[in-house]
């Protein structure tokens, strides 16, 4: 006959059996990725130039890589043609040689809609062009990716695609050698869950936006930035989308204006310090106007309403985690959107650390 101290032990060794087995089977269940994670960062301003606190950052992050967007494509309706914009700036600074430079150009979709098919090889060889120019004359010495960046859409998917075949394996000169560097082309969630209609571009590998996924416009929406449950909708085929996948991460805020209950602008770097005064209501994440105001600039009448998105860390290490499980590439680099020092002090080093390791 067991006594009380064997009766115990034998207990606790078959509880121990059970939950050891149960444990087994959620592991077989349940997949399993790991993923060679290479930190980067979007840089997104008109001017190059990287403060201390931006360096110091990239450096305790061990940050290598750098998309670097040199220009912006639009349509010119007076000229009736695409011209470029927002021309990036080299005050005299130079980046390390060490630094890994992505060149990319974002184009947007009505240039792509409006420009004539015939123009596109054209268009083409001018983004080339200008994108050379700028790799010497801001002596990018370290280039083995070129990123082009823009929200196609059924409509405008063949001229795209087109631009992306005649841009395909055009070589670059750089510092004292020719490079044909890797073509990218950044993914938006949509152009995954509707792959049959938008088609997949010809390129080698693609960055998944995991940002910009709600209905921006919507007075109703309560982050278009970044939403989780939004995120869930979209990632169903993932697994089977036959490119290579790299991830971006938003890391940015904005404030979106509705003026009579209708879309009215984005509103950004608005300290949120200046919503605090008599002249505000504010219901969560919604601040209302009760009189005309004027905030750094910006003016706003009674009745105005102002939607606070953010995107924090727990947020888009959640958003991080459910899209590591559904990607195939066990290599990719991982961006956060963008290297900003007003945006990065809203965060703590591990929780920059943890978006990173998330996808791991």
């Amino acid at each position: 006959m067991l006594n009380k101290y064997n009766l115990f032990i034998a207990v606790c060794s078959k509880t121990f059996a059970a939950v050891w087995l149960l444990s087994v089977f959620y592991s077989c269940g349940r997949k399993t990725q790991s993923h060679v994670v290479v930190p980067a960062f979007y840089y997104w301003k008109s001017v190059l130039s990287l403060n201390q606190f931006e360096q110091q950052q990239m450096n305790a992050l061990h940050v290598q890589t750098l998309y670097i967007k040199c220009f912006d494509v639009d349509w010119d309706d007076i000229t009736h043609q695409p011209v470029p914009k927002a021309k990036l700036q080299c005050n005299n600074f130079s980046l390390p040689d060490s630094l890994h430079i992505i060149p990319t150009v974002f184009i947007t979709n009505e240039c792509i809609l409006k420009v004539d098919s015939g123009s596109v090889p054209q268009l083409a060889n001018k983004i080339h062009q200008l994108v050379q120019d700028m790799i010497t004359a801001y002596h990018f010495n370290n280039i083995d990716e070129f990123q082009l960046d823009c929200d196609w859409t059924p409509s405008t998917k063949e001229k795209y695609f087109l631009l992306l075949r005649t841009i395909y394996h055009q070589p670059f000169s750089v510092k004292d050698k020719t490079v044909t560097p890797t073509l990218s082309s950044t993914i938006r969630l949509h152009q995954i869950k509707y792959i049959t209609k938008t088609g997949v571009p010809p390129v080698n590998k693609g960055l998944l936006m995991c940002y910009n996924m709600g209905n921006l416009k919507d007075p109703a929406a309560e982050n278009s930035i970044l939403d989780v449950s939004e995120l869930k909708k979209y990632i169903g085929n993932l697994q089977t989308y036959p490119l290579p996948l790299d991830v971006g991460l938003p890391v940015f805020d904005w404030k979106v204006l509705f003026r009579n209950n209708a879309y009215n602008g984005l509103i950004e770097n608005l300290p949120d310090s200046l919503l605090t005064n008599p002249f505000v209501a504010q219901q969560h994440n919604r601040f209302t106007f009760l009189k005309d105001t004027v905030l750094q600039g910006y003016s706003f009448l009674k009745g105005d309403v102002l939607r606070n998105e953010q995107c924090d860390a727990k947020t888009v290490i959640e958003a991080a985690a459910l899209i590591t499980q559904q990607l195939k590439n066990t290599r990719l680099m991982v961006s956060l959107y963008h290297l900003d020092s007003v945006i990065l002090k809203k965060y703590s080093l591990h929780e920059l650390e943890a978006m990173y390791n998330s996808l791991r």
